[in-house]
This record gives C-alpha cells, sequence and structure tokens, in this order.
C-alpha cells in the first residue's frame, strides 16, 4: 500500500513539471510576441526642382554723388544758414564768408576798368586824327605808328581790366557757399569766427541718398570665373542689366526696394585683388545712410532639374556630408553626400543620391544603422513651400 502511494506521487510531480515547463514555454511565446515596434521616423522622397543660385557679399552703403563742400576764398566764416543734418536743396545757402574785402577788391577792379576804357576812348581818338595829319603830310609815318600801338596797349588795358573785374566778382561769390546738389548735409566741420580757404578743413559734406549706392569688392576668382561665363560683352552686359539684387540689412531685414548694377571699376585692386562693383538701390525718405553695412544678394543663375532634399536631413560632422537612407528593407543606413545649393528648406545634392530614394528627415537618433524602422511621409513646411513659389516666379 505503501509502495503504491509512492508510485502515485512520482506520477503526480511528473505531470506537475510537464504542466509547469509547458506555461514557461507559452509565457516565453507570449513575451517574444508582445516585443516593442521599431521605431518611427520621418522620411523625404529625393525630388527634382529648379534651384536658383544665390551668390552674395558684404556691401557698404555710400551717397549716390558725396560732395566735399570746401572754401575757394580766404576769410572769416559770418554765419552757417543750414540746419546740420538736415535736406538741403541745390543753391541752398550754407556758409557765408566775410565779403567786404572781396567788396573793396571788385569795386576797385571795377575802378580800374573805367579808367582803362577812358585811356581806350582817348587812344581812338588820338589814332583817328594821327591818321588825318599823317595824310596831310604833318607828321610822319612812324608818329602815327606811335599813336596806333598806343592804341593797341589801351585795348589790352581794358580786356586785362575786364577780367579783373569778373574775377573780384567770381571771388565774392565764392563767399556764399551755397549746396552743389540735392542731398543731406552733414554737421559742420568750421564754425562761426573760424578763419577758412583754400587748404584748410573741409567746411562739411553733402551725400545724395536717393538712389543709394552699395559698394561690394568682388575677388579676381569669382571675376574671372564670370568673365569665363559671359565672354561676350554684349551678352554680358544684357545678362548683367537683368540682375536684381536684394539688401539684407545690418539687422537682418530685407530692405524693400531691389538694386540693379551701376557699374564696375576699370582695374582690380593691387592689394586686395578684387574689384570695385557698385549697385544703387530707390531709397524713398532717405532710410539708408552712408556707412552701413549689410550683404547684397542675387540669383545668377537656375539649376535645372537638381536633385533636393530637406536641409534638416543632412549631418554636417567636421566637413563632411551624410544622409541617413531608409532602403527597401525598411532599414536604415548610412550614406556620404555631396551637397550644393540651398533653397530656402531644401538643399541641392550634388552626388551621393538617386530620384526617389528616401532620406531621414527625423527621427534618426531613435535609431541606428541597420536597424528597421517604421516610416512617416515627410510634408514641407510653409516656408519651404513659400520659397519653392519663389523660386518659380524668379524663373519665369
Amino acid at each position: 500500500m505503501i509502495k503504491k502511494t509512492k508510485q502515485n506521487a512520482a506520477k503526480y510531480s511528473s505531470i506537475l513539471m510537464l504542466l509547469l515547463l509547458g506555461f514557461s514555454s507559452s509565457c516565453s511565446r507570449k513575451a517574444a510576441e508582445v516585443g516593442p515596434p521599431p521605431p518611427e521616423v520621418v522620411v523625404a522622397a529625393v525630388m527634382t526642382q529648379d534651384v536658383p543660385v544665390e551668390r552674395e557679399g558684404v556691401a557698404t552703403l555710400e551717397g549716390f554723388i558725396t560732395a566735399t563742400i570746401n572754401a575757394q576764398v580766404q576769410g572769416y566764416l559770418t554765419s552757417r544758414d543750414y540746419r546740420e543734418g538736415g535736406v538741403v536743396k541745390k543753391g541752398d545757402l550754407l556758409f557765408q564768408i566775410d565779403p567786404r574785402p572781396y567788396e573793396a577788391a571788385l569795386a576797385q577792379a571795377q575802378g580800374n576798368l573805367a579808367t582803362a576804357q577812358a585811356n581806350k576812348l582817348k587812344s581812338e581818338a588820338d589814332v583817328k586824327r594821327a591818321i588825318r595829319l599823317f595824310e596831310r603830310k604833318v607828321i610822319s609815318d612812324q608818329e602815327r605808328d606811335t599813336y596806333i600801338n598806343a592804341a593797341s596797349v589801351g585795348n589790352g588795358n581794358v580786356q586785362s581790366a575786364e577780367a579783373a573785374v569778373r574775377q573780384a566778382e567770381i571771388n565774392l561769390g565764392y563767399t556764399k557757399i551755397t549746396a552743389p546738389i540735392d542731398g543731406i548735409v552733414g554737421i559742420a566741420k568750421a564754425q562761426v569766427g573760424d578763419l577758412v580757404g583754400p587748404g584748410t578743413v573741409a567746411l562739411t559734406t553733402i551725400s545724395q541718398l536717393d538712389p543709394i549706392k552699395a559698394v561690394i569688392n568682388l575677388g579676381e576668382q569669382s571675376f574671372t570665373e564670370f568673365l569665363t561665363n559671359h565672354p561676350a560683352a554684349d551678352e554680358r552686359e544684357r545678362y548683367l542689366k537683368g540682375l536684381q539684387f536684394d539688401l539684407i540689412l545690418g539687422n537682418g531685414a530685407l530692405f524693400p526696394h531691389k538694386g540693379e548694377l551701376y557699374a564696375e571699376d576699370r582695374n582690380l585692386d593691387a592689394q586686395t585683388g578684387a574689384i570695385r562693383i557698385e549697385l544703387t538701390f530707390p531709397n524713398p525718405g532717405n532710410l539708408l545712410r552712408p556707412g552701413q553695412f549689410g550683404k547684397v544678394r542675387a540669383v545668377i543663375e537656375q539649376q535645372r532639374g537638381a536633385l533636393v532634399i530637406p536641409q534638416e536631413a543632412v549631418t554636417e560632422v567636421q566637413g563632411n556630408q551624410t544622409v541617413a537612407i531608409v532602403g527597401n528593407d525598411s532599414t536604415i543606413s548610412i550614406r556620404q553626400v555631396t551637397m550644393g545649393e540651398r533653397a530656402g528648406g531644401m538643399w541641392q545634392v550634388t552626388k551621393g543620391l538617386k530620384p526617389g530614394e528616401k532620406v531621414v528627415v527625423k527621427g534618426m537618433q531613435k535609431t541606428q544603422p541597420g536597424s528597421p524602422v517604421r516610416v512617416t511621409e515627410w510634408s514641407p513646411s510653409g516656408e519651404q513651400l513659400a520659397s519653392n513659389e519663389s523660386a518659380q516666379i524668379k524663373e519665369n
């Protein structure tokens, strides 16, 4: 009886072990089936798009015309007749030099002219009388010639006196210093009571500000490349006239008016190896002033059918640019690429990708190369859509 009881207990123990092993195996299978899902990433397909090629450079603003005002005659300043920093018109009085010495010089010159004219009249009368006397054989031909020569000297004296009067009038006019152009006049560098004249300090400066110049210095390499791409002078001129320029101010704001090419210098600077390029921008209200800095930007060409991806899909480390690719098997791989022009939120790919391949835009930090992922299609932002529309407008 005892033996039979032991056999039953062993039998029940075996059955219990089998049940426990089966339960453990079932739990293991269920645990494997409930594992975490693959991480989710946002991907964008490599697409084709016309990409505007932009170039920009640092610009310094200058007055379209800048006139330095100097005294042309010596004297003491008796008045300053403009508001410093104000707008003036051509011909407006700026300074007054004491005119009295020049009024006296003009009066003296006029007196000398009157004397010379009186002497001329007398000489002419003497010549007429001498000719009559010579014809009557009263005087010799030598005496007649003496009177004629005296009349010639009288004519010369009158011309000299007239020139002296004109010079005295000009000098008197220089005592009133007026604006040679419309523009904004600077702070005076000489004050009332100062002795001024040729060679002394400039009195002030006037700048014409509408339009205003933006000056950039184009490097020799860029200039040579431009000439290589546009060797024909006529075509080059048409191309330059067709360019429009944006001005980005020091605070990052875009100036609302477009600029155009005004002139390029005749030579490159021997020290810097750059050529001076001048652009003009409308400047209503004189919002821009000489001496300001900014950036000038222009679209120089359109690259047709370029491959582009979102800029945030590119990782840059120590000059190397890489992207994460999602393959047909939904796994991640890393590929090195070469990037070109940027257009809004998009970036041109010049090497390393093919149309239709999918690159990770967001979520790469959740995964690693070789691991599977779940993908969500990327949608462009409003800024990127606006950039694409702007590129199409520029193209048209």
